[in-house]
């Protein structure tokens, strides 16, 4: 297997937030280049310093960089979805600047050239009994008892491919009735409230704090003819949410999953269903510990590729 060097720039502060990103979104591991951390060296080492490979030495005036490795695949792309948006949340909660540009690259390429070079990995995927994601540019033949939605998801995060978006859509499948409202939080490419409204939902909110994930999403709405139905919000978890909803699906990562599970009842109809995706499977017991104190219950766990989903309902 091939793989690019994926770098995050950050700073010293920034280091832990961007690692931990990197390690939740499937990476093995990372590498850390810090000029602070190299100046400790050399002066902890001062009579050693002319020994120094000139390699190394212009690690003294490095920007601080996080490095890791993805695959040249389909699970790499998106893998690169995954750590956009989180950087993307990342650089919206740091209003003081502490943790730099945090600015993507993927070997010599920007991430959005780099994403585009992977369209060819990208194809139809059956999730579910019914719903089929195909890409924009795919040709495909439905069956009669398809649902097709069709999609283009830009650099936002959501294709089909990741266990995280299958699981969350293999569960919105099971939880959509004709009629009802859905809520999106973290909505990405949009793919979970179209696939909702396809489904037979009548309508459906969806919300991310990354401008360019929404503005994916509403043209992913339109894609598919369900423009009308759906509103997209720019804004952080439930902040900009009002009203009540059938189905609530928030495919996140574990931490945000565990600060937006309080809130959830507050936008949950009494029969209504929670999903929650993105869980890496050593923490759904933790995630759902949480979710059991905002007051719902765990009706249904599934796990794909070290990934969780759950199905949840309001506690009786």
């Amino acid at each position: 297997m091939n793989w690019t060097e994926l770098s995050v720039y950050t700073t010293t502060a920034g280091i832990d937030p961007v690692a931990g990103i990197l390690l939740t979104a499937g990476l093995s591991g990372y590498v850390v280049e810090d000029a602070n951390d190299f100046n400790e060296f050399l002066e902890n080492t001062t009579v050693h310093w002319d020994y120094v490979e000139e390699s190394l030495m212009r690690l003294k005036d490095c920007e601080t960089c996080v490095k890791g490795y993805l695959p040249e695949n389909a699970q790499g792309a998106e893998m690169l979805r995954e750590i956009r948006a989180s950087i993307a949340r990342l650089r919206k909660e740091d209003t003081a600047g502490a943790f730099g540009r945090l600015e993507i690259l993927c070997g010599n390429l920007r991430e959005e050239d780099w994403e585009n070079n992977w369209k060819q990995y990208y194809k139809p995927t059956r999730v579910g009994e019914r719903l089929v994601v195909v890409p924009s540019w795919e040709e495909y033949a439905p069956a009669p008892e398809d649902v097709v939605l069709t999609l283009d998801p830009g650099m936002a995060f959501g294709t089909g491919t990741h266990d995280t978006t299958r699981l969350c859509l293999a569960l919105l499948e099971q939880a959509v009735k004709p009629g009802c409202t859905v809520l999106d939080v973290g909505c990405g490419s949009g793919i979970l409230a179209v696939a909702s409204l396809l489904l037979g939902a009548s309508s459906a909110v969806g919300v991310d704090i990354d401008e360019l994930a929404v503005k994916i999403a509403g043209e992913n709405a339109a894609l598919n003819g369900v423009e009308e139905k759906v509103s997209f919000l720019c804004g952080d978890l439930t902040d900009k949410v009002s009203g009540s909803y059938d189905v609530i699906c928030a495919n996140i990562v574990a931490d945000v999953i565990k600060r937006l599970a309080p809130d959830i009842p507050r936008f949950l109809k009494p029969d209504g269903v929670f999903l929650a995706s993105g869980i890496i499977d050593e923490r759904a017991d933790e995630v759902a510990s949480a979710i059991e104190a905002a007051g719902l219950s765990i009706a249904e766990k599934k796990i794909s590729g070290g990934w969780a989903a759950l199905l949840c309902r309001p506690a009786r």
